[in-house]
């Protein structure tokens, strides 16, 4: 007698799971470096001059217009930003600190967060300004 039964083939198809991995791989290849911008809006106050620029050597506080507090692009609850200013002047010891408030928030926001940078132990800061167009910066 002949074997006439059929051979059930027991292999998985992986081609639609190949097809939906590499398709979730495109998404976060394209969508990766959109995360890791920091660009906080904020509309900062003009000024007829100014300082030299020298954003990469400074530690960087910015207020935006809801008063939420960020220390170089991380955002902080208001509790916990004198203790993110301490850890980043243990880091860099030397950088000055920059408050960058947006005009639109309370005055008061400024000095409290100006305060938690001095108990920090901040030295030297300031307050970053704009500079209208078509006024030239002395040199």
């Amino acid at each position: 007698m002949a074997n006439n039964r059929k051979k059930v083939v027991a292999d998985i198809n992986i081609t639609p799971f190949t097809d939906v991995v590499l398709v979730l791989l495109i998404i976060f290849m394209i969508t990766t470096p959109m995360l890791s911008q920091h660009q906080i809006k904020v509309d900062l106050p003009e000024a007829a001059e100014t300082t030299e620029r020298s954003e990469d050597k400074i530690i960087e506080i910015t207020i935006d217009k809801e008063g939420f507090i960020y220390v170089d692009g991380t955002q902080f609850h208001n509790e916990y930003v004198e203790q993110a200013i301490k850890d980043k002047i243990r880091k860099y010891p030397d950088r000055p600190v920059v408050i960058k408030g947006d005009k639109e928030i309370k005055y008061d926001l400024v000095v409290n967060v100006m305060d938690k940078a001095k108990k920090a132990g901040v030295s030297k800061f300031g307050l970053a300004i704009d500079i209208p167009s078509g006024i030239e910066k002395n040199t």
